[in-house]
């Protein structure tokens, strides 16, 4: 196996895997929770906002509240790692 040919196709790797994690710090994807309660995360999966309409605020219902956070943060993080996979599909490297 020629070395060299194996390093420069390593270097390739990681430059594409730099760019790759570049460009899902940039992206967004919100999860909502019955349009009540939206989350906002980068790419890689970091909550970058958090929106609660006033009508999901019952002080006598915290619990819905904690649901409804629940559901969009869910929401949010199925869309981050969907994004992921379509970002890192076809590179064929092992824990991409």
């Amino acid at each position: 196996m020629d070395m060299k040919k194996l390093m420069k196709q390593m270097q390739q790797a990681q430059v594409a895997a730099a760019k790759i994690q570049e460009n899902l710090a940039a992206q967004t994807v919100q999860g909502t929770a019955s349009g009540l309660v939206t989350v906002t995360m980068n790419g890689h999966g970091k909550v970058t906002g958090l929106k609660i309409k006033p009508q999901a605020v019952d002080p006598a219902d915290v619990e819905a509240l904690e649901d409804l956070l629940l559901v969009a943060l869910q929401d949010a993080t199925a869309k981050a790692e969907a994004l992921q996979q379509e970002a890192t599909r076809g590179l064929g490297l092992p824990g991409f």
